[in-house]
């Protein structure tokens, strides 16, 4: 992502007291993160935010230069340190006469009992799991365990 541009003016007034912006910042940043960000660091500078740490998501990362940036008295966040675990990619699958999701399942998970993952995953071009026909694709994401 980069550096990201802010209107200064706008947004929360959440900074207290001078010299406390970057410890403000990282507090509300944690608070409402939860354990989905960590080894945060926070550098405030004239204006000017730096983020350091570890997200557990792209999603996270956006959020929280999101929620940086808007905070009165905000005009840059750079998010270069920020780094983020990448999301599982799925792989595709076309499926062939005879197969059921649970065969599927059971083929890529090692439990046909897992087909509701798969189902989840391509509610888009699967609205009955009993209804799958050859030739569709369809998304089999990665899961742990």
């Amino acid at each position: 992502m980069g550096l990201f541009d802010f209107i200064k003016d706008a947004g929360e007034n959440l900074f207290k007291k001078k010299g406390s912006e970057a410890a403000e910042i990282s507090e509300m940043l944690n608070k409402n993160f939860e354990g989905r960000l960590t080894d945060l660091k926070v550098d405030f500078n004239n204006g000017a935010v730096a983020l350091a740490g570890k997200c557990d998501s792209f999603s996270t990362k956006e959020k929280a230069v999101l929620l940086a940036g808007n905070v009165k008295g905000v005009e840059k966040v750079n998010d270069e340190k920020l780094t983020y675990t990448p999301e599982s990619v799925s792989q595709f699958y076309t499926i062939v006469k005879g197969d059921t999701l649970s065969k599927i399942a059971a083929k890529y998970y090692g439990k046909g009992s897992k087909y509701p993952v798969i189902f989840e995953a391509n509610r888009e071009v699967i609205k009955d799991p009993n209804l799958i026909y050859p030739g569709q694709v369809i998304r089999i994401p990665k899961i742990e365990g």
